[in-house]
Order: C-alpha cells, then structure tokens, then sequence
C-alpha cells in the first residue's frame, strides 16, 4: 500500500517562517520610522534654536555646545574660510587657521559624506581620537559669504548611513549658511 504525504504540516511550516519574516520586517519598519521620525524632529529643533541667534558669536554657541545635546552627538565643529581667513569653531572655542588647511582638509566633500571611523576627521581637533561615526555637511556658499564645513561626531561607530539622514543634514548645512550669511551680510 502507498504512503500519505502530509502537505498541511509542510504548508504550515512554510506559512509560520514566512509570517515571522513578515513580522521581523514589519518591526525594522517601524524602527526606522520612529528613528527618522526622531531625526526630523531634533532637526527641526536645532534649526529653531540656530534662529535664536542674536549674532555670529551666539550662533556659533549654538552649534558647537546646543546642538550636541539636541541632535544626541558627542563632537560638533564648524570651520568657515573667507579671504585668506579661516576659523575653526568646536565647544572648547574659536581659533584662526589658515584657509588652505580648511579647504585642504575638505576637498573631498561634495555635499554630506556620512561614515563609521577609527578618528574622527581633524575638525573635531582634540575630541577627533573618540570619534567613531562622522558626519562631514558642506556649508553651501557664493562669495562674498565664507565657505566651509560643519562636522558632526559621535562615540559610538553606526548612526550616520541613511539617505533619509544625509537629506536631513544636507538642510541643517544648508540653512546654517543662511545664518550665517544672515550675521556677515550688510
């Protein structure tokens, strides 16, 4: 006599494995959607607090000691050249460098790079040995205003690769240029 194949059993199986992938993905899902959420909202937080700004001075404040804690960073630093001037902005304050060592040290930055390494860019100047994850947001410019970059780390090694981020970031850059064209323009 013949044998019985139990096709339900298998079926079963196969539905249970698929649904738990269904539920695994569903979960990353809405991670990433609290996690982007998340990220739009402390952007948008940092872009009130930069309007706040009565002045370069003040608005330079805000970026190197507000915006660590509201974007969750460890490091932010700002490096701005104009002329033959440079300035280099972090929490521990202002120091003038020259140019070409900010656009040397930025030459390769088109737009935001976002990327996991073992030191942190130069920028960050003493806190650049804790870096594990950077993000290097080009400060769009057109002379007369300065050009230049604002560098975001922090300690632990993942946090900036999404596009979704690097958008975002792009906007933060984008809006700090107008802020700061805001204090240098007549």
């Amino acid at each position: 006599m013949g044998s019985v194949i139990d096709f339900e059993g298998g079926a079963m199986a196969s539905l249970k494995r698929r649904m738990a992938e269904v539920e695994e993905a569903n979960q990353d899902l809405i991670a990433f959607a609290r996690g982007h959420s998340g990220a739009v909202s402390s952007i948008h937080a940092a872009v009130l607090a930069a309007t706040e700004a009565d002045g370069l001075d003040h608005l330079i404040h805000i970026v190197t000691q507000v915006w660590p804690d509201m974007l969750g960073l460890d490091a932010v630093s700002v490096a701005l050249f104009v002329g033959d001037q440079g300035l280099r902005a972090d929490a521990s304050g202002m120091q003038f460098v020259e140019r070409r060592i900010i656009e040397r040290s930025i030459e390769d930055i088109d737009g935001v790079v976002m990327r996991g390494v073992e030191r942190g860019h130069p920028l960050f100047g003493p806190a650049s040995e804790l870096i594990r994850a950077e993000a290097l947001v080009r400060l769009p410019s057109e002379p007369p205003l300065p050009g230049g970059v604002i560098a975001l780390g922090q300690r632990r090694p993942q946090g900036f690769e999404t596009r979704a981020g690097s958008e975002l970031l792009g906007f933060l850059g984008a809006m700090l240029s107008r802020m700061i064209g805001r204090w240098l323009l007549p």
